[in-house]
């Protein structure tokens, strides 16, 4: 299992998690990103910098992830390829992606996009917080203690 990481929304706090949990666990973890990022130094962890063009980052993910694998997202089209190709999807508030779940985050993505083109004036997500960030360590932790324990 790797981890990849659709590193040029990911909240500087995620990736600190991500890198701790590469460095304890040995699990390789790739951040793409279309700027250049500053990782620690690991032989666990490293940075791709792809084109600023449209889902280059995406595609690059999508192409190089395999099954099993593990992709951080907040990118709900991207989780849905992810699930497409057998891998697994976590967002950095901690929510786990799945078969089961993803249509619906898709169908009320795409509504939101619709009444955001009608002119309707609606709030993005809240402020990213603690608890957010306890979520993802929590949820982070558990996939991989499921994920490693019969490696």
């Amino acid at each position: 299992m790797k981890i990849w990481v659709d590193a040029d929304a990911c909240p500087v706090v995620i990736k600190e998690i991500l890198y701790r949990a590469a460095m304890r666990t040995g699990i390789n973890t790739t951040l793409v990103a279309n700027a250049f990022l500053r990782v620690p130094p690991s032989a666990h962890i490293r940075a791709v910098h792809v084109d600023k063009s449209f889902d280059v980052a995406d595609n690059y993910i999508v192409q190089a992830l395999q099954a099993g694998d593990l992709v951080i997202t907040a990118d709900i089209p991207l989780a849905s390829l992810v699930i497409a190709k057998g891998a697994h999807a976590l967002n950095p508030r901690g929510e786990l992606y799945s078969s089961a779940n993803i249509a619906e985050r898709l169908a009320m993505r795409d509504m939101m996009d619709e009444l955001r083109s009608q002119g309707a004036e609606i709030g993005g997500p809240a402020t990213f917080n603690q608890a957010d960030r306890q979520a993802f360590a929590a949820e982070l932790d558990r996939f991989i203690a499921r994920h490693t324990k019969n490696k």
